[in-house]
């Protein structure tokens, strides 16, 4: 077969697997915007072949130039004071965009087929796997202006490992690497920001002030709609009906009564999937722009101490 017409006929599961298994971060990322344009523009028609099963990797192919580290083991990155410290910073944030865009496609690889999930699903995360994808490249170009390049520091892929711990369960999945994860990034952003301004670094400041914080919010809103549709999916409904009642706002305490249910079930799978509580402080605004009120989170959070119990 001829690669214009493999081109052609690539269904956006090969089209991720096709991804996943791409070693290079920069070309992983190109790769991610083109495979993206083609969905969103409707020349990927498909979105898995259903008498078709492929196996998805346990880890996204990765080069080796990157060290390493447990989270634990990790340097600090400062506060943004020195330029050492904005490299390090940047670096990280490369790296964790790096393996954003493998997330992305992964949830469509690994779950989308096989839990039938609409065609909305897929469209969702490949737009999450585009922003990805430019982030990663925004900021790996913005390391290398401060005279540095991704692979240059130690990183750890804590991520990775959470995606793992969650390879079996789509549910536990969207809670913790879409839901908890994408909304801690939400809490550190802006003071990530006002670092790098504080600092005098005002292009990357501006870059993620700009462009990545509002298109993360877009990326917690879909692992928490996708949460609400699996927990709020009636029995022997199709897709299609049950994304119709899961985002239909109908009020009355049967909707109510569902969504309290919802957001037990996210306590629940977080405390069993997510180690320790989750640490404020909350961007409070940004939770509630990707639907995600303080219901959801401050039961799990680190309990503050009252003083006068210390006495």
């Amino acid at each position: 077969m001829s690669p214009q017409r493999e081109s052609e006929t690539e269904t956006l599961v090969e089209a991720a697997l096709r991804i996943l298994n791409t070693p290079d971060p920069f070309e992983k990322a190109r790769l991610s915007d083109s495979v993206a344009s083609r969905w969103l523009q409707g020349t990927i028609l498909q979105p898995y072949l259903p008498s078709v099963n492929l196996p998805v990797p346990d880890r996204p192919a990765r080069l080796t130039n990157v060290k390493l580290l447990a989270p634990g083991l990790m340097p600090k990155l400062g506060k943004a004071g020195s330029l050492q410290s904005r490299q390090a910073i940047v670096h990280s944030l490369v790296h964790t965009e790096s393996w954003a865009i493998d997330l992305s496609w992964d949830i469509i690889a690994r779950f989308g087929k096989q839990e039938a999930m609409p065609r909305d699903f897929f469209t969702d995360f490949v737009k999450v796997a585009q922003d990805e994808a430019r982030h990663f490249t925004l900021l790996a170009k913005r390391l290398e202006e401060l005279g540095s390049f991704y692979g240059a520091l130690p990183a750890h892929d804590g991520l990775w490992d959470s995606a793992i711990a969650t390879s079996k369960d789509l549910l536990a999945r969207l809670a913790i690497e879409h839901c908890v994860h994408e909304a801690r990034g939400l809490d550190v952003l802006p003071t990530t920001i006002s670092r790098f301004r504080n600092g005098g670094d005002n292009a990357t400041a501006d870059l993620l002030k700009s462009v990545v914080y509002p298109e993360e919010i877009t990326h917690c809103a879909a692992g928490v709609k996708w949460f609400k549709y699996l927990c709020l999916k009636p029995k022997h409904s199709t897709s299609e009906q049950s994304l119709s009642f899961q985002e239909s706002g109908e009020a009355g305490s049967e909707i109510t009564d569902k969504n309290e249910e919802v957001v037990q079930k996210f306590h629940a799978i977080v405390r069993t999937h997510f180690r320790g509580p989750l640490k404020p402080p909350f961007n409070e605004e940004a939770r509630k722009s990707a639907g995600f009120g303080p219901q959801w989170y401050e039961p799990l959070a680190v309990k503050e101490v009252n003083p006068e119990c210390l006495q």
